[in-house]
């Protein structure tokens, strides 16, 4: 399409490339055409004009030397009735003296007349030569006019007939298009559900395999055959840099036939492709859709859906592999600034951790500090507790020590006249078992008594 602008109101309009040919060729051939007649009428002015000059410099210069041969002439002529007034003066003489001198005169006239003439055919000569050059450089200018106009028409029809076959190629191509449309049809329609589906999973998979492989040459990019989660997508992609991946994509593809009683919509895929991402750790979800081919939504391209589901796209199928390079794209940056912050963080961190790790030791220093300190202070009051007991009992022992130091003192007190003391009977008991041994010893002789 092309974009005219009216000279009169500035309103501006499109059209199409063949009215846009038409009107350029009707244009060019009516300006070229008074373009040429405009250019041949100044060129004659302009020689015209030319010619007319030089004719009355010519003339002008030619008027000037007769004027110069006039006054000359009439000098001499002047001089010669001076001569003759002075020839019917003077005598035969002078007469012939001024015959002679008249002769001379009359010769320099001659010759003069004769050098004036010569001019006049140099100057009659000079302006033939110009009129010829004019004519020469008029029929040159025709010449060119009158090419000019043959490669006008020539450009004209060439234009007519490059127009025509432009037309007649569009038709061709037009019918061919039209053919292609119902051949289509016809095999969409002999197409299963299945076959249909596949056919867009095929295109997708020769479009990255043919063409985009090159630039991910490490790349994953299959069908998903897990469904081990309950479902399962269509292809995964996967690339990676230095050994980490920094995109990850869940493709669904979606095909149906014209024919088709049941219609779908792409939003009837939205919740199955969002749980198919999530349950393959994906970070993208990309729907690649042929339904509702009659929305004017989806069929600008490549639509944002993540108001409902996050990270999610409904493109066409001509905007895989621009989908694909978009969001590696965007991943690349992405990850460059991951990086970036990575590293900040890891810094944040050892210094966040270098603050915790000596915050830790703090709290563990102190709390093993007050553990020692509490078990310390137990120690030293079992320590006391201790000594209050062991002075108890050295108390108690230094009491039993006086006890028996005075028991002890009693013992050694104690006499058997003490004990019977007061009580006859002892007394007498004591008295008489004394009795009984000194007998007994008696009876038992000296010898018995050496005997232990």
């Amino acid at each position: 399409m092309h974009e005219l602008k009216c000279p009169k109101c500035g309103s501006v309009f499109q059209v199409n490339e063949a009215d846009y040919a038409s009107i350029v060729s009707q244009v060019r051939g009516t300006e070229f055409d008074a373009e040429i007649q405009r250019r041949i009428a100044e060129l004659h002015q302009q020689e015209e004009a030319r010619r007319q000059a030089q004719e009355a410099r010519a003339g002008q210069a030619h008027q000037q030397e007769l004027s110069a041969k006039d006054k000359v002439i009439s000098e001499k002529d002047g001089e010669i009735l001076r001569l003759k007034a002075e020839l019917g003066a003077m005598g035969d003489k002078q007469k012939l003296a001024v015959s002679n001198a008249v002769t001379d005169k009359d010769k320099e006239i001659a010759d003069l007349k004769a050098t004036l003439l010569k001019k006049d055919s140099d100057i009659q000569l000079a302006l033939l030569q110009e009129q010829q050059k004019a004519l020469v450089s008029i029929q040159k200018k025709d010449a060119e006019i009158a090419d000019l106009r043959s490669r006008s028409q020539l450009a004209a029809q060439q234009a007519a007939l490059q127009e025509e076959n432009v037309r007649k190629e569009y038709d061709v191509r037009l019918k061919l298009a039209k053919d292609e449309i119902e051949r289509l049809k016809d095999f969409r329609q002999r197409l299963s559900t299945k076959m249909v589906g596949e056919t867009l999973e095929a295109h997708c998979s020769n479009t990255f395999n043919g063409e985009m492989r090159p630039m991910f040459p490490n790349a994953y990019f299959e069908k998903d055959n897990d469904a081990s989660g309950g479902s399962k997508g269509d292809f995964i992609f996967r690339d990676y840099e230095d050994g980490v991946e920094y995109i990850s994509i869940m493709f669904e593809m979606k095909n149906e036939n014209d024919e088709t009683a049941t219609k779908h919509k792409n939003e009837d895929f939205f919740k199955k492709l969002d749980a198919d991402r999530n349950s393959k750790n994906c970070e993208y979800a990309v729907l690649v859709s042929t339904l509702e081919p009659d929305s004017e939504l989806y069929n600008q391209g490549i639509v944002d859906v993540s108001h409902r589901y996050p990270k999610m796209y409904v493109i066409r199928p001509q905007f895989f592999r621009p989908m694909i390079m978009l969001l590696v794209n965007a991943a690349k940056k992405m990850a460059g600034i991951k990086k970036e912050l990575d590293i900040a963080r890891r810094q944040s961190d050892d210094v966040t951790n270098f603050e915790q790790q000596l915050n830790d030791f703090k709290e563990a220093f102190g709390r093993n500090y007050r553990l020692a300190s509490d078990k310390f202070k137990a120690a030293i009051d079992e320590i006391d507790k201790s000594i209050a007991h062991l002075q108890k009992i050295k108390d108690a022992l230094i009491g039993s020590e006086n006890n028996l130091r005075l028991a002890n003192d009693k013992a050694d007190a104690l006499t058997i006249k003490k004990l019977t003391k007061g009580n006859e009977t002892m007394t007498k008991a004591f008295a008489d078992a004394k009795a009984a041994r000194e007998a007994a010893e008696r009876e038992a002789g000296p010898d018995d008594q050496d005997q232990p």
